[in-house]
C-alpha cells in the first residue's frame, strides 16, 4: 500500500484528470448551456467549475504557505480560461505534491481562511478536502449536463484508475 504522501498525489491527480473531463464535456455545450442558472450557489455549469478552479488555486497558495491573492477575478469566468489556467494550476499541485514526505503529509499547518478566522490542521486533511470539494462541485456539474440532455463524462475514481492500467 501507498504511503500518506503518495495517495495525496494520486488524488492531485485524480481530481486533475477529473475536472480535465469536465471542462472539455463543457468545452461542447452552448454558451445559453454553459451559463443556464440551475438555482445553486454557484449558478451554472461555468460558475461551478470556476468555483473548483478559485478554491484549488486558494488551497494550493495556503499549502505553499503564501497569499492566496483574491479568491476569484471576473477575468475567471470564461471556458479559455479553465481550458488554459486550471491545467496550469494542477501541475503547480503536482510540482508541489512530488516533494512531498509523508512526515510533512502528516505536520499541521496554520493558515487564514476568507473570513480572517485562523486554523490548523494536519496537510493531508487539508489535500483530501480539496479533492472532495471537487468532487462534490463535479458531481453537480454532471448533474447539470444530464438535466440538459448531456450524458457527463465518466468521472468515478475507479475510472480513472482504470485508465492507468
Amino acid at each position: 500500500m501507498p504511503g500518506l504522501s503518495e495517495v495525496l498525489r494520486i488524488q492531485i491527480d485524480y481530481t486533475a484528470w477529473a475536472s480535465a473531463r469536465l471542462v472539455a464535456a463543457a468545452a461542447g455545450l452552448a454558451p445559453e448551456e454553459l451559463t443556464r442558472d440551475f438555482g445553486t450557489a454557484d449558478k451554472s455549469v461555468l460558475g461551478t467549475l470556476v468555483h473548483v478552479f478559485g478554491s484549488d488555486r486558494v488551497w494550493l497558495a495556503r499549502l505553499q504557505g503564501r497569499s492566496g491573492g483574491p479568491y476569484l477575478a471576473e477575468a475567471d469566468y470564461h471556458l479559455a480560461v479553465l481550458q488554459n489556467d486550471w491545467p496550469a494550476l494542477y501541475r503547480e499541485w503536482r510540482n508541489w505534491a512530488a516533494g512531498l514526505t509523508d512526515e510533512e503529509a502528516a505536520k499541521v499547518l496554520s493558515y487564514t481562511d476568507m473570513r480572517g478566522n485562523h486554523w490548523k490542521q494536519p496537510l493531508w486533511e487539508l489535500v483530501l478536502h480539496v479533492v472532495n470539494h471537487g468532487t462534490h462541485h463535479r458531481g453537480q456539474v454532471s448533474g447539470f449536463l444530464r438535466t440538459m440532455g448531456h450524458v457527463p463524462p465518466a468521472i468515478d475514481m475507479t475510472i480513472y484508475h482504470r485508465s492507468l492500467h
